[in-house]
């Protein structure tokens, strides 16, 4: 069954660093602090609305949650645990920052019934996290998961690619550290460059220069197959669509189907590979077999990946299997 959230946005507040990309107001639309009313407001028209609510986790997220004042921490866990106490929401998902995690304040989220934890590692290089103005080290990204993890707290770990500072090269090794610290879950952004950021000064003196959106993407693409083929759970690749994104950017890797172009992309080398191998004098027509929730996704947006082929001699035809892993696929003439 589905998993689902009801998001709870505290935008900016407990966060000690302003990061070289950060705008929270842009990147969640968030201008207001929510409070415990406002907490069970969302909860309330979420019973009303959520299929399965069973399955539905009541998730802080936006800011530093562990960082913010305690008085304000507390007042939205109480409301939220109301919920989660009495069994009608699973339970609380927050995001914080790696070096705001310690005993004392999982033991107090244990308490209130928040099962997962989110950390923004963005790099597990510590130049870029210095250029960037993070705040932490890659050495508290590896301590915080290792605490959160030994007290049964789901761990969901967050990275970014196209930092200042970064290369796609140190983007795949982040990618294959934080894959090693075996999280749950994982979420991807590439950057976007936001107005009035120090990120975006950079940007526009020239000192930063984003590399080509398609290398991006290729580079996403392997980041997302590494994480499936660990069996890591990817929730997102990309930023969400907002009007307030579209408005503030000035550069970066936002499009509103982002991590579509990955996942075409990743079916795209997987087939190209295939047929190398299998049929390196392949001409005419080809079929290949892909998982059957995948379809669309192997086929590409506007037929991508069937003009690829089609540029290169082929006369490719994808459908469905039940029996073919995600990501994989099976050739026949």
């Amino acid at each position: 069954m589905k998993h689902s959230n009801i998001s709870v946005f505290v935008p900016h507040v407990g966060c000690p660093h302003k990061c070289s990309f950060c705008d929270q107001r842009t990147i969640s639309g968030a201008q207001s602090l929510p409070h415990g009313s406002d907490v069970r407001e969302v909860c309330e028209q979420a019973l009303r609305e959520v299929s399965s609510p069973e399955n539905t986790e009541i998730a802080f997220f936006g800011g530093s949650f562990t960082a913010i004042p305690r008085d304000y921490m507390l007042e939205l866990l109480e409301a939220a645990h109301e919920y989660v106490s009495e069994g009608r929401f699973r339970g609380i998902r927050c995001s914080t920052r790696p070096d705001c995690i310690n005993a004392e304040v999982l033991e107090l989220l244990k308490g209130f019934g928040v099962t997962s934890i989110e950390l923004g590692a963005q790099s597990m290089n510590d130049e870029v996290l210095d250029a960037n103005e993070r705040g932490h080290t890659a050495s508290d990204v590896v301590n915080a998961s290792r605490l959160i993890k030994e007290r049964g707290f789901e761990l969901g770990l967050q990275m970014m690619t196209g930092l200042y500072k970064s290369s796609l090269a140190d983007d795949m090794d982040t990618a294959r550290r934080i894959a090693d610290l075996a999280p749950d879950t994982v979420r991807i952004y590439p950057v976007v460059v936001l107005r009035g950021t120090r990120l975006g000064q950079l940007y526009l003196s020239g000192e930063y220069a984003p590399a080509p959106f398609d290398e991006m993407v290729e580079v996403c693409a392997d980041i997302m197959k590494l994480f499936t083929d660990r069996d890591i759970r990817i929730i997102k690749c990309g930023l969400h669509a907002s009007e307030f994104v579209e408005q503030d950017m000035v550069a970066g890797y936002y499009h509103p189907a982002f991590r579509e172009l990955c996942e075409a992309a990743i079916y795209r080398s997987s087939i190209l590979h295939a047929i190398e191998k299998e049929l390196p004098d392949c001409r005419g027509s080809v079929t290949a077999e892909v998982s059957s929730r995948c379809i669309s996704k192997a086929v590409g947006q506007k037929r991508a990946n069937i003009e690829f082929f089609r540029e290169r001699g082929l006369d490719l035809t994808i459908v469905g299997s039940e029996t073919v892993p995600i990501y994989e696929c099976k050739l026949r003439r």
